[in-house]
């Protein structure tokens, strides 16, 4: 089904009842996870979905570090509140969600179209840039969960999963600017092998790499 503007020759798709119910009506919060592992095709496939997305000026600030290790769970932990310490730790994987204060550096990438756009925001600061590095990557965190949800919320059947237990990615989101960052072609986001130590936290995380639709 779809639905036209009437002002326009623009025809808009409707999510179908299967599509709300996946993403907004039977979405629950997990609080515990199985112990299914979570392969780097359904990491790629999240992250797939959330690039596509605006966000303004199509800057993309969300950086997003994949942790699967005991190795990389155990130095993340202290750095969690309690409360979510447990949950955490038996996720398969966690998420962490950071804004890049430094987005403006690919924006010859993401925006070739206003290329110049990089030194408006270079003379900004870093400070002129928190805000709007904030406001979007928290958008973008927004499109990261409705990405995953599909996925973690449903049997390989395609059968809703009991409500509050899931097999998926468990997201954290830290301060802004503590994610690292890996370019990407003009166009897309890449999935990158996360460096060994020093690196925050360990080897064979992975992380998404600034990129466009």
């Amino acid at each position: 089904m779809t639905t036209t503007l009437a002002d326009s020759d623009v025809t808009l798709p409707v999510l179908d009842d299967a599509g709300r119910a996946a993403l907004f009506t039977e979405a629950r919060t997990a609080n515990t996870f199985s112990d299914t592992p979570v392969s780097d095709e359904t990491l790629a496939a999240v992250w797939e979905l959330a690039k596509w997305p605006p966000t303004a000026a199509n800057t993309q600030p969300l950086r997003v570090t994949f942790v699967r290790t005991e190795e990389g769970k155990q130095r993340l932990l202290p750095l969690l509140s309690e409360g979510n310490r447990a949950k955490t730790e038996a996720a398969p994987a966690v998420a962490i969600l950071a804004a890049d204060l430094d987005f403006h550096e690919f924006v010859p990438k993401t925006f070739p179209a206003r290329a110049e756009m990089k030194e408006t925001f270079e003379a900004s600061g870093r400070e002129g840039r928190e805000q709007m590095a904030r406001f979007n990557s928290t958008l973008q965190i927004g499109y990261f969960l409705l990405a995953a949800r599909p996925r973690a919320g449903h049997r390989p059947d395609g059968r809703l999963r009991p409500r509050g237990r899931h097999d998926g990615v468990l997201p954290r989101r830290p301060r802004a600017g503590a994610a690292r960052r890996q370019p990407g072609p003009p166009g897309r986001g890449r999935l990158v092998p996360a460096p060994a130590p020093p690196g925050p936290l360990g080897r064979r995380h992975l992380r998404v790499s600034a990129g466009a639709p």
